[in-house]
């Protein structure tokens, strides 16, 4: 099947039609009006019921849906079960936190200090913070040979070069190649990695592209409709001949 054919299918048509897009950018002028759009303002949010302070310059789970939403996936599949988790560019530790609970050992790396930092803090308001260690740096360099049972990545959804360490949540170049090409190095035998993916955007199709290049199998874990945007969890396995090879 076509790389192109392929993201398609997973992640459905990025053009949500034009009366979705029209709805879309009227919910923007209401969260601006509201102040719901700004980021780098310290807020005390709710997911689930579970408190988190957000630092300036680190990704808002709730204001931005997306993490909010892989969170509740993360609880409702019960996502690295007793295993170890590698909750990949955590932001606030939303997705970390709720690993944690069901998790042996979280792991939580970003490339943003301040998220790192929010990250702590937040694994301490939840008392996970014996069952969380946050790490900084970009993708798997902080890690050295560690292997994890379920990796956990809300990604870039922009191509582009980032303008701080906060619009590294937003946009990237390469992120797509560099961490599928070092996915399989840091899965363990039965690992399986997990991304939230979206038609918002122009990077979420290199990613299903580059992690087919190398050889993983996708599917579709989870799906959420919103009005101008589709939301996909995918699961990435190694392929089963890589799998049974000596």
């Amino acid at each position: 099947m076509p790389a192109s054919e392929l993201s398609m299918r997973l992640l459905g048509n990025p053009k949500q039609g034009v009366l979705r897009d029209s709805l879309g950018r009227m919910l923007g002028v209401v969260n601006r009006l509201r102040g719901r759009n700004r980021y780098d303002a310290r807020r005390l949010e709710q997911v689930r019921g579970t408190p988190l302070l957000i630092l300036p310059s680190v990704f808002n789970p709730h204001v931005l849906r997306t993490g909010e939403y892989f969170a509740r996936v993360i609880a409702d599949r019960r996502l690295g079960a007793d295993g170890d988790v590698l909750d990949m560019g955590t932001g606030s530790g939303v997705c970390a936190i709720f690993a944690a609970r069901h998790a042996r050992r979280v792991v939580a790396v970003d490339i943003n200090r301040a998220a790192v930092r929010c990250a702590r803090i937040n694994a301490a308001l939840n008392d996970l913070e014996g069952r969380i260690e946050c790490r900084h740096g970009d993708l798997f360099a902080p890690l050295g040979d560690l292997r994890f049972d379920a990796v956990l990545f809300n990604p870039p959804f922009i191509l582009g070069s980032p303008s701080s360490e906060r619009d590294c949540a937003w946009r990237a170049t390469d992120v797509a190649a560099r961490f599928a090409a070092g996915l399989r190095s840091h899965l363990s035998a039965n690992g399986r990695a997990y991304l939230l993916l979206s038609t918002f955007g122009d990077a979420c199709g290199t990613f299903v592209d580059e992690l087919r290049r190398r050889d993983f199998e996708l599917s579709v874990l989870a799906v959420r409709r919103y009005i101008n945007e589709r939301v996909t969890v995918i699961e990435a396995r190694c392929a089963s001949r890589d799998e049974s090879a000596p």
